[in-house]
């Protein structure tokens, strides 16, 4: 004889719909799960969708002067600085625009530089430059001067283009919740704040120092 049948009817209801609980449990949760994917994925004007467009702008400045050390450096550890930062901030520019095709918002937008953050119109520089970003002219020199004069202006640039992305992953730190752009922000800060120790202590080894 089935089980079931020797259980009292009020057991057998209490049951029938503690396993109906669960699976409406269970559906409800799958359901939320795809629906908050929608509902919270950062959307056009979000602070993510603008860190992840002008972070992307900002670093890819930096992989072109690092770019340019690594093809002119004369000092070996510049050099190979110079390598590391136009492989690693390059990637980290694929990942940023992965995220905003997977969030189905415009790679470029229409917000101004630096609209993301409050005040963000406080953060340019009088000509447009976002914090730390080399101007025309300063790259023009970088591409210009040779030997250790060449070593010394791009570990200076350099130290100012980090302290200004560091400024920029902190500002996202406290305007985010979003795991991978959190994430990315630390990687950020905690590798450019590395470099620029690595950075000023070169150009302490060189007779100079950071840019005032």
């Amino acid at each position: 004889m089935p089980v079931s049948s020797i259980l009292p009817s009020s057991r057998r209801v209490r049951l029938l719909l503690a396993g109906l609980a669960a699976v409406v449990a269970l559906v409800l949760a799958y359901a939320a799960g795809v629906v908050s994917a929608g509902l919270y994925a950062p959307g056009e004007d979000s602070p993510e969708a603008g860190f992840a467009r002008d972070m992307s702008l900002h670093h890819a400045q930096a992989v072109e002067m690092g770019m340019l050390a690594y093809q002119r450096a004369t000092n070996a550890e510049v050099r190979h600085e110079g390598y590391d930062i136009a492989l690693t901030q390059q990637g980290q520019i694929g990942t940023m625009k992965a995220w905003l095709d997977k969030w189905h918002v415009s790679r470029s937008g229409d917000q101004a530089p630096m609209a993301w953050m409050p005040g963000g119109d406080k953060e340019l520089t009088p000509d447009g430059r976002m914090p730390g970003m080399a101007s025309d002219a300063e790259l023009t020199k970088l591409n210009t001067v040779t030997g250790k004069d060449f070593d010394i202006l791009f570990c200076q640039l350099m130290i100012r283009h980090h302290l200004g992305g560091i400024h920029m992953a902190d500002a996202i730190l406290k305007l985010s919740h979003n795991p991978d752009v959190t994430s990315l922000a630390e990687s950020i800060k905690s590798g450019q704040q590395t470099e620029i120790t690595i950075f000023t202590n070169l150009l302490t080894s060189m007779g100079a120092k950071p840019l005032q």
